[in-house]
């Protein structure tokens, strides 16, 4: 275990969901247990099995014409940077090589379909300024090579493609880099989006999506016994991680202090986990392990959760033997059940959902999850918020080809602060 030379705490997140790109407006509707899932828009559907997702709306977000991945990184970084400069300080100071980008993103590239399709959005390979050396870059560097760019962060970035657990993977390797010394600060996450035809066909290929088309605000339905798929969804969250000596000295506010962080690899199958979740144990367990705590540390668990059949009794039995006899009394929640499932972001937006609910004191619900499936036995928060002090908490994610990453998260009353 790597011994810790430097504390690493939260100082600002951004964010773009099915919600908007404002953190305060996402937190509210998770709180209310709002769904963001609806018809899909972005492009005819009509030939698919599935046909509703949770999409981003477009129009209510600052986003740059550019690729659509890449304009959700960059616009959940903005606010991430704006929010941590709110005191007029900069991370890192006027040190040089003081940041890093670690990023999450999808391994999916454009057919010229799609590339046609985005342009009618608004979202095509610009001709002028820097900008114009895109296709220099893959699909999955784009967006970190532009965050770097922008934000002067002279360290090499880290890309990050372990499938739906990229975003937590992404955030983990930051950690590492801020609290071993290698980075003062990194701007870290995940984004993704892959509704449109070429996601949307993969997907229904696998006969992984939910095709309650007729009630789309129904369809994500974590570990109820009528689920039968993830809805997709798509966005980015981006969260600003400082050296904790450096954040106090410049007065930054504190959100959450990162504890932990572990991964691992089922190498069980490529689309379902191994149905015990030894895979996503190992990972949590691992987490703790690099937090120097127990399992009776954690006070909640923001879940992977994916409405899917396979995925959430192997992640009930994991977090069981996880938690041993406390397990029926930690509270567990699932956002995807509102905004679905944000691939590669997935991880990253449910950190920020994680630190907004140990802060609020309150967890937001699970929604739709009406008849529980007799196989997932723990408390899911179902259907109503609920007020739980949060000190530690952990969140996880499990991708595709059997990645799994999780990472515990502190409350910041755990920081001590000079007087």
């Amino acid at each position: 275990m790597t011994r810790r030379a430097h504390r690493v705490v939260v100082t600002a997140t951004g964010l773009v969901t099915p919600f908007g790109d404002d953190v305060k407006a996402f937190r509210q509707a998770l709180f209310e247990g709002r769904s963001g899932v609806g018809p899909v828009t972005r492009f005819d559907a009509s030939g698919f099995v599935t046909r509703i997702a949770a999409e981003v709306p477009l129009a209510t977000c600052a986003l740059e014409p550019v690729e659509i991945k890449t304009a959700f990184a960059i616009r959940a970084a903005e606010t991430t940077m704006t929010a941590g400069q709110s005191n007029g300080t900069r991370p890192g100071g006027d040190t040089p090589w003081a940041g890093m980008v670690s990023l999450g993103v999808g391994l999916e590239l454009f057919s010229m379909d799609d590339l046609v399709a985005s342009r009618r959005e608004g979202f095509a390979l610009p001709t002028s300024g820097l900008e114009r050396y895109s296709f220099m870059q893959t699909a999955a560097d784009l967006p970190a090579q532009r965050i770097a760019h922008r934000y002067d962060c002279r360290l090499p970035y880290d890309v990050h493609v372990s499938a739906c657990a990229a975003g937590t993977d992404a955030i983990g390797a930051a950690f590492r880099a801020v609290r071993s010394g290698c980075a003062r600060y990194a701007l870290c996450g995940g984004t993704d989006s892959m509704i449109n035809p070429l996601g949307f066909a993969g997907f229904c290929t696998l006969d992984a999506m939910s095709r309650r088309n007729d009630e789309p605000a129904k369809a994500s339905r974590p570990f109820d016994r009528r689920r039968d798929g993830f809805v997709l969804g798509e966005g980015a969250g981006v969260l600003l991680l400082e050296r904790l000596e450096d954040a106090l000295a410049r007065g930054a506010t504190v959100l959450a202090e990162v504890l932990g962080y572990g991964n691992s690899l089922d190498a069980h199958a490529i689309t379902e986990p191994h149905p015990q979740g030894k895979g996503a144990l190992a990972a949590m367990e691992r987490a703790l392990r690099d937090a120097e705590l127990t399992p009776d540390a954690i006070d909640a668990v923001n879940a992977h959760g994916t409405s899917t059949p396979k995925n959430d009794p192997a992640e009930s039995a994991a977090l069981e033997t996880l938690l041993g006899e406390r397990a029926s009394r930690v509270p567990v929640v699932s956002t995807k059940s509102m905004i679905g499932h944000l691939i590669s972001a997935a991880g990253a937006v449910e950190a920020i959902a994680a630190i907004e609910c140990m802060n609020a004191g309150v967890l937001h619900p699970t929604i739709n999850l009406d008849d529980p499936d007799p196989a997932c036995r723990l408390d899911y928060v179902a259907n109503h918020k609920r007020e739980v002090e949060q000190r530690v908490v952990l969140s996880c994610s499990y991708g595709f080809g059997g990645m799994n990453a999780a990472i515990v998260l502190g409350h910041p009353s755990r920081v001590e602060r000079p007087s």
